[in-house]
């Protein structure tokens, strides 16, 4: 696996999902109970700016920075920032506050975010857009490695059951507390 190009693959699914927010969306329901898709957005930006830290700077500070005035347009921006930065050639590590992680693995970890808040979005918009399936198997494999039961109720919910011979993508929104639709 190359982890720049998954963290590209994410960001392009997740791009094509940004594209259904409409003006006056932001006040909407997403997946994320606790966000509406205007916070949801703010977070994705906020994820991006940490991975761009990361990326050039070598160190992720603990402390977001500003929220894009339009989120939808800021998340477009620090996307084209972020794969920028992976093309210019990053370091081989990066700080998280004071622990050093391999820059390979945060940009795997961000592509595991980015696609599933990317989806997140599509359902908030009301345009559902499954994760394409080699996109999502190489996902799940991540999830599984980097997500724990301490990351459960603060940064994922529960695992939902899920038919064992369910699609790639279903699976991989189960392990990580999501249902395969939502109601919008």
């Amino acid at each position: 696996m190359n982890s720049g190009e998954l963290l590209e693959r994410s960001l392009a699914y997740a791009l094509g999902s940004v594209t259904g927010v409409e003006a006056g969306s932001l006040g909407r329901g997403t997946p994320c109970a606790e966000w509406d898709l205007g916070e949801l957005l703010g977070h994705l930006d906020d994820s991006l700016d940490a991975l761009h830290e990361g990326l050039t700077g070598g160190r992720i500070g603990l402390f977001p920075g500003e929220p894009a005035a339009d989120p939808a347009c800021g998340f477009r921006r620090r996307a084209c920032a972020v794969l920028g930065a992976w093309a210019a050639g990053p370091g081989e590590r990066v700080l998280v506050g004071e622990r050093p992680l391999d820059v390979r693995v945060m940009a795997a970890a961000g592509a595991v975010e980015i696609a599933v808040h990317g989806w997140d979005v599509a359902q908030a918009c009301g345009r559902p857009r499954p994760i394409p399936g080699p996109l999502a198997a190489e996902l799940l494999s991540i999830a599984r490695c980097v997500v724990g039961d301490e990351d459960r109720g603060a940064r994922f919910g529960a695992p939902v059951q899920v038919p064992p011979r369910a699609r790639i993508e279903v699976r991989l929104l189960g392990f990580l507390g999501r249902r395969d639709s939502f109601p919008g």
